[in-house]
């Protein structure tokens, strides 16, 4: 009779999860082993095994489950507030402060997501696309003019081109905090649309 998980299996996962985030960001997807996740995550690379069997699952679990969150962050500013044209502000504050608790995350899906077989790059994408295209009709219904003139799209991509590299620079015990750095980026992209909407 097969044993049965214990009663911490998926916290055990998570713990696993987090530290192989963090290693494949410092040395690359490719550059870490299962015996050095199973020697930082405290454990035998037997057992390790028992909550993972390959390597790739957890690259895939940390992609895609970076996107998931940024996926849930975008349902759950959709509920709070329904006008579109509102949602921006919260959209913006929202991603920076979750970039706070998952950067190791995010850098392995910029870094590494070029390790994942098609179909999971493919899936990935899709869903980044999802959340790209919750910030453009953000900001094409927060300024009608840059969506007349297609600019929504672009600027989508400026904004997240700004947001996405705060882990190459940003230290989490600098002088800024990251909710202050949330306020930030967001009234700075705030008011670089409305002079762009100009």
């Amino acid at each position: 009779m097969p044993r049965g998980r214990a009663a911490n299996f998926e916290v055990q996962r998570e713990t696993i999860l987090q530290h192989a985030a963090e290693l494949f960001a410092s040395r690359g997807y490719t550059g870490t082993s299962m015996t050095e996740l199973a020697t930082a995550a405290g454990m035998s690379k037997a057992l390790l095994y028992h909550y993972y069997t390959e390597k790739y699952q957890l690259l895939v679990e940390i992609a895609e489950g970076h996107i998931d969150r940024l996926l849930a962050l975008v349902a759950k500013v959709s509920e709070v507030e329904p006008v579109v044209a509102a949602r921006l502000p919260r959209l913006i504050q929202g991603i920076v402060e979750e970039y706070a608790e998952a950067s190791y995350h995010h850098q392995v899906l910029v870094q590494d997501i070029k390790y994942l077989d098609p179909r999971d790059r493919k899936r990935v994408r899709a869903k980044e696309r999802a959340v790209v295209e919750e910030f453009a009709q953000a900001i094409a219904a927060r300024h009608p003019s840059l969506a007349s003139d297609r600019l929504e799209k672009p600027l989508t991509m400026l904004l997240f081109g700004m947001i996405n590299w705060l882990f190459t620079w940003f230290k989490h015990d600098g002088r800024i905090s990251y909710a202050e750095m949330a306020d930030l980026v967001t009234r700075f992209a705030l008011g670089g649309l409305q002079k762009a909407a100009d």
